[in-house]
């Protein structure tokens, strides 16, 4: 007898808390140790596949955990926008655990079983944010999040790492207890309850200005989201080993921040009370600067970690816009860009970890010639670069393309603006890396004598990179969940 849909929503969260327990109990023998990491994956991704497919089938699985309060409850629901977040975030846990052994070896990192436990961890969290079924759920694996990921940012256990982590752990929690926090107890108190709710929970029960401060408490209170001006734990978390920088980019962190706004603007207000607030506006030209300065700040960066750092926060900026656009063009653009960002971001960072291991090198203005050494590498970090960018052949020209959609359909061409010019920023500060490794400026210089970064690397680096091109010309499946989600 076959495990019902409730059952196997239970267990793709559960899953990675037992491997993180089975990781610490077999931390003595690194091949072992990495055996149960890469296992546990497979097996929570095939769990989530299970659950892709009942959704399918019209299936709607939900569990309550407990209930403390009349109104409030521990719950998962399985929906569209969520099943976006649980594929992310479950495949890429498996590439990024390939990438984590080859780079932590090669990096000779210490303390690995304790980064492969709080990995699992991370991901069981991202998966409670991906599968909660109300707002205090969400709030609740939330903040486990942040907390499972600051031993992470501090990995290293330097001083700046140190610092690093500090200010990481600082914003996203003051931003929940004194924005987020109040926001939810403000929506319990008018709605009675803080299910999500096709059309929208608030719908008819709050409107005005007070919807609009709550509207602002929400978009500040969701700091994972790094909206400006919250957004500098994610340079300061630029201190971690890479394989931390691609969960913080691509597969959990940053992805759980803008998830939970597009949830909120879908579930939450829903589009016709947000076409009603004049704060929405205050919003959307907000996220709108937020993409321009992040994008010429990142132009700056030398450090090419620091570099993709700030380009993810203006990445991000692209979901905000598409969740307060309030119509389905911009949210479906929102949910595209969740998934086209995550791959294309993680290769660039797979990119830069490799060559980090593979040369010590760090600054992009060390990697004159690098191409000939690592042409791989640097041929993955071109294709990732032009999804960031959102050019074909590649999935990050969708997100991009219904963006544009939504900002149209809403007389927002000061938007259309925004994102054109992101993207000719996007070509400034990502495709001279490439350029630079592949046509250095002195010809004439003796070939580098090191090569590519360990196998590992390169297979994770390759499967990203692959994901990238296969988004655009298969979106079929993502797009489909994500107009199922914002239609509900």
């Amino acid at each position: 007898m076959g495990m019902t849909a409730d059952t196997i929503l239970l267990l793709a969260v559960a899953l990675p808390i037992v491997g993180a327990l089975l990781v610490r109990l077999t931390g003595s023998s690194p091949n072992l140790r990495e055996g149960v990491t890469l296992a546990t994956g497979a097996a929570t991704f095939a769990m989530v596949l299970q659950l892709l497919f009942a959704l399918w089938g019209g299936a709607s699985p939900a569990v309550t955990l407990f209930q403390p309060l009349p109104g409030l409850t521990l719950a998962f629901r399985l929906e569209p926008l969520g099943m976006i977040f649980a594929l992310i975030a479950s495949f890429l846990w498996i590439v990024t655990s390939i990438y984590a052994i080859g780079y932590m070896r090669g990096a000779k990192e210490e303390n690995q079983t304790r980064f492969y436990m709080l990995f699992a961890l991370a991901i069981a969290f991202a998966l409670g944010i991906a599968f909660a079924g109300n707002l205090l759920t969400l709030f609740v694996f939330y903040e486990l999040l942040t907390l499972s990921t600051y031993p992470l940012v501090t990995h290293k256990g330097t001083e700046e790492a140190r610092r690093g982590g500090r200010i990481y752990l600082g914003i996203l929690l003051s931003t929940s207890i004194f924005f987020f926090l109040p926001a939810l107890i403000w929506t319990y108190h008018v709605a009675g309850t803080l299910d999500f709710t096709a059309g929208g929970l608030l719908a008819d029960k709050i409107s005005g200005p007070a919807a609009g401060l709550l509207l602002v408490l929400f978009f500040f209170g969701v700091g994972k989201a790094a909206l400006m001006p919250f957004h500098r734990w994610l340079p300061s978390a630029m201190v971690a080993p890479t394989p931390v920088s691609a969960l913080l980019h691509a597969v959990a962190v940053v992805k759980a921040g803008v998830f939970t706004l597009l949830k909120i603007s879908v579930y939450v207000f829903g589009f016709d009370l947000l076409q009603t607030l004049e704060a929405r506006d205050f919003l959307l030209y907000l996220a709108g600067a937020s993409v321009l300065i992040a994008s010429l700040i990142a132009m700056t960066k030398d450090n090419l970690k620091a570099r993709l750092a700030y380009s993810t926060v203006a990445q991000l900026g692209y979901v905000t816009l598409g969740a307060l656009l309030a119509v389905e063009a911009g949210a479906i653009g929102g949910a595209l860009q969740i998934a086209m960002h995550a791959f294309g971001k993680i290769t660039l960072f797979f990119c830069a970890g490799a060559i980090y291991v593979a040369t010590k090198k760090t600054e992009i203005s060390q990697m004159d010639g690098l191409g000939r050494a690592m042409p791989w590498t640097m041929a993955a970090f071109f294709i990732g670069s032009l999804s960031i960018i959102g050019l074909p052949p590649t999935g990050g020209t969708w997100a991009k393309w219904y963006l544009m959609l939504g900002a149209m359909e809403t007389g927002y061409l000061v938007l259309m603006g925004v994102l054109m010019l992101s993207s000719l920023l996007n070509i400034a500060y990502l495709l001279p890396i490439p350029i630079r490794g592949f046509f250095p400026r002195d010809r004439t210089a003796p070939a580098a004598a090191f090569g590519e970064a360990p196998l590992a690397c390169l297979i994770a680096i390759g499967v990203a990179a692959t994901g990238c091109l296969l988004l655009f010309a298969f979106p079929q499946g993502v797009y489909h969940l994500a107009e199922l989600g914002v239609r509900q």
